[in-house]
């Protein structure tokens, strides 16, 4: 496989596209384009060429004809059109497809309630795996990177840290483990994949920056700021139970609850990606094991 230089992003302005775009063009082994509808009010960075263009097949494929890999980093509600642009990837010629992973992949300890969710973005992996079987000179690689650790404590209270009132919610005992990948580890993963692409090809890699539990992280947040925090428990039963009440009744707060639910679930390891750091593809793709202080360090920008 002849080395990647092109490479064109989907979703390149979205919560994990703007690292991963930043990540890239740290890298000078990339050329970078972004593809994007042509109705898209997204920002993205100055100086980087823009393609805007309809979703379909022939347009896509014209997009992309000339690129040596593309990645699909769109949000939920660009998950769709992921079997689109894997069909004109391939046509294009594009050596290298990246689907849109970037959580918990295949992972046999999920929740039910996520079923059909994972079912829609199972199109797109699945026909990656099929093209690349029936097409040698095409290949996929999927990165599952657990939770976007340092982006979801900032954002998502209910992950037990309210920051700003220096508050924590902690479930159970708090020492449930789970595996947390930095948006700047996040990025990595990709130009890891890509400056490696004999060593990703066909196959989902499994990266994390740190694996960790609720009670190393109070620690840590308690030493960052020299004060004691508040905190109260919780049961990630409780939070599961409310959480598949709301999935019944048609409530959208029931992802959130039981996305934490099931991380803190004790004695389950749902929502770990590899037993450690040196056991996942992060060394092999340049993504620094990261220790609870360095997080929490990132999560309060000191």
């Amino acid at each position: 496989m002849s080395a990647i230089h092109k490479v064109a992003i989907f979703g390149a302005s979205g919560n994990f596209g703007t690292p991963i775009t930043a990540a890239l063009q740290r890298a000078p082994a990339f050329a970078i384009t972004i593809i994007t509808r042509p109705e898209s009010t997204s920002t993205f960075p100055p100086g980087l060429p823009v393609i805007r263009t309809p979703y379909t097949l022939a347009d896509l494929t014209a997009a992309l004809t000339g690129q040596d890999a593309a990645i699909c980093v769109v949000g939920p509600g660009g998950i769709p059109a992921q079997a689109t642009m894997v069909e004109a990837a391939a046509a294009a010629g594009v050596q290298r497809f990246i689907i849109d992973d970037f959580g918990w992949g295949h992972n046999p300890h999920s929740l039910p309630e996520f079923s059909a969710i994972h079912a829609q973005r199972r199109v797109g992996w699945d026909l990656a795996q099929q093209t690349a079987r029936e097409n040698p000179g095409f290949t996929f690689t999927g990165i599952t990177t657990g939770n976007p650790i340092d982006w979801a404590m900032k954002k998502f209270p209910m992950m037990g840290f309210d920051i700003a009132h220096e508050a924590a919610t902690i479930y159970d005992s708090g020492t449930e483990k789970f595996t947390g990948t930095t948006l700047a580890g996040i990025g990595q993963a990709v130009v890891g994949v890509l400056l490696h692409p004999e060593e990703t090809a066909n196959r989902f890699v499994k990266v994390l920056s740190i694996v960790t539990s609720q009670n190393e992280l109070l620690e840590a947040f308690q030493r960052a700021s020299g004060r004691q925090w508040t905190v109260q428990r919780d049961s990630a039963q409780r939070l599961m139970e409310s959480g598949h009440r709301k999935f019944e009744g048609g409530n959208g707060m029931w992802r959130l609850e039981l996305v934490v639910a099931q991380m803190f679930d004790e004695g389950q390891a749902r929502c770990v990606v590899a037993p450690s750091w040196s056991d996942s593809d992060s060394p092999l793709l340049g993504v620094a094991e990261e220790s609870a202080d360095e997080v929490v360090a990132k999560v309060l920008q000191v």
